[in-house]
């Protein structure tokens, strides 16, 4: 099987060592690729080159950049120590949310893999986590998870999408984790009508959508709630799935509330998200 190329964002927290803990789970079945990032938060006016030396234009200590990369450098290599040589460590300036989404993008990554505290109240009203927010910008899939996952068995993987009108979608990485852990997919549906009449319907358009998008060990799914949000923690919560994938369009923020983000911020899961094709 071909390599999954994944990257993991750390900040040498606990939540970046829950997303390794979950890319050595995905390792059990798949051959990963692992490369880790740190990212120095500095002004677009400090650059490195490709030997690491810092220049800046002068409002910001060159020494101080330096001794915050040689304090980074040193906690990458003692991850090498710790999870062995054949992990690959990067470090890069600029805006954390920024150049991780171009890093991934640039070096085609198949999986970005990250771990989060979530977001709830004013901050999620006015920033949202770093996580959301690579969701929403990056084109390369992401996995998000709150805690530690790695007794986790991968057999039931729910997807939550509109039906109505049935595409080919983004779904290869849903593909190689069917194809390697054999999992079931549970398409799911949150409508306000859930008549027989529109069920019918509606297993009608999650049929044609398997059909063009491959899937073929699947159960389907229709559930009245108030929001997809909502509807998805109530369908976990009489049905345990083992990881959430979604899909989003990449318009959340202030005025624009996406389902997928606030998942990603409330739902103590493992969240595939994706870009959904126009």
């Amino acid at each position: 099987m071909e390599k999954l190329k994944v990257l993991i964002p750390t900040d040498f927290s606990v939540q970046a060592e829950y997303a390794y803990l979950m890319v050595k789970k995905l390792e059990e079945k798949i051959p990963v690729e692992i490369h880790f990032i740190h990212v120095l938060g500095v002004p677009d006016t400090v650059t490195m080159d490709n030997k690491g030396n810092i220049e800046t234009c002068g409002e910001i200590s060159v020494d101080y950049v330096v001794s915050q990369k040689t304090i980074a450098d040193r906690k990458l290599n003692d991850l090498k120590v710790l999870y062995g040589s054949e992990i690959n460590t990067h470090i890069e300036l600029g805006k954390l949310t920024e150049k991780i989404i171009s890093y991934s993008k640039e070096n085609k990554f198949d999986l970005i893999v990250m771990g989060t505290k979530g977001a709830w109240g004013l901050k999620e009203k006015l920033s949202g986590s770093e996580t959301q927010i690579i969701a929403r910008q990056s084109t390369v899939p992401l996995l998000s998870l709150m805690c530690d996952r790695s007794d986790l068995i991968i057999e039931n993987i729910l997807l939550v999408h509109d039906f109505s009108n049935a595409k080919n979608e983004n779904l290869n990485l849903l593909h190689k984790l069917i194809k390697a852990f054999n999992t079931k997919v549970h398409l799911l549906q949150i409508t306000e009508n859930v008549s027989d009449e529109n069920k019918s319907k509606v297993f009608s358009k999650m049929d044609e959508f398997a059909s063009v998008n491959t899937i073929s060990n699947f159960e389907k799914h229709v559930l009245k709630d108030s929001d997809v949000e909502n509807g998805v923690i109530h369908f976990n919560q009489m049905q345990d799935m083992d990881i959430i994938c979604i899909g989003t369009h990449g318009k959340g923020g202030l005025f624009h509330h996406s389902a997928t983000e606030k998942l990603i911020n409330h739902l103590f899961k493992p969240i595939i998200s994706y870009h959904l094709k126009n």
